[in-house]
């Protein structure tokens, strides 16, 4: 079955305003113009147009939705069902967030007691679910379940004031590598700044560390398209210069 924009628009609820939009960002074509100038769109419009939608309500930018869907590697299928998983997780955090702000309502109606790592479990498991739902894949496939599992478990038994320093130092290190990536140098002081913070918030997370899978880390970002949508979002390049700026720094630099 074929679609006119207004058409389409009405089906997926979207503004047809929308609709153009991705048609001039290249995320999504029309099957074909019309000889009366009007754009039609095919079953298989449709169908990209559902996988943009899920990607959309789960949290992701345009510019990342579009560098995977471009992608020559995209899988529709796959996609499916990974967005099946992803709600599912989805699903599962906010059953767990339910649950504790029910805790925490019989706590001040004198009902249980709830301790401090108990107040802050929920938030905890939406950030091990983010990762997973942003890096989980790629990551278990080259470094295996068993070393994200250790990973995630890490990170879940950290405290208060463990995660408010992660929150701290993830920020510190866009803005360094921001600030970084205007020097054009990888090997500067401020680049070498940026790869450092990266290491120390890979710490968080990893059980251990070494230089070779951190230079390993930092290739997969500009070889996989979500790692690179993810950090050129703001400014095209970012991702190889981060890779440069830790092969400079784990002195695995390639001549």
């Amino acid at each position: 079955m074929e679609y006119t924009i207004q058409k389409l628009g009405h089906l997926a609820g979207i503004s047809t305003r929308t609709l153009r939009y991705y048609d001039e960002i290249d995320l999504l074509k029309p099957a074909r113009i019309n000889s009366s100038g009007y754009r039609i769109y095919g079953q298989s419009e449709v169908d990209r147009l559902q996988h943009i939608l899920f990607y959309r309500e789960l949290g992701l930018s345009l510019e990342q939705i579009r560098g995977m869907m471009n992608a020559s590697s995209f899988d529709g299928a796959q996609a499916l069902k990974e967005h099946w998983e992803q709600l599912l997780g989805k699903r599962k955090q906010l059953d767990l967030l339910i649950a504790n702000v029910e805790k925490t309502i019989a706590v001040h109606e004198g009902r249980t007691v709830m301790t401090d790592h108990e107040k802050f479990e929920g938030f905890k498991q939406k950030l091990i679910d983010e990762n997973e739902r942003k890096y989980g894949q790629e990551i278990r496939n080259k470094y295996g379940n068993e070393a994200i599992d250790q990973s995630n478990a890490k990170l879940k038994n950290m405290t208060e004031a463990q995660h408010e320093e992660l929150t701290r130092l993830t920020d510190e290190l866009y803005a360094t590598l921001a600030e970084a990536f205007k020097t054009g140098d990888p090997g500067g002081e401020m680049a070498q700044k940026a790869a450092d913070l990266h290491k120390q918030w890979l710490t968080y997370y990893w059980s251990h560390y070494s230089k070779e899978a951190h230079a390993g880390l930092a290739q997969m970002y500009v070889e996989d398209e979500r790692f690179k949508a993810h950090y050129d979002e703001k400014q095209p390049g970012t991702a190889e210069f981060l890779r440069d700026a830790i092969l400079v720094y784990t002195g695995l630099k390639q001549s």
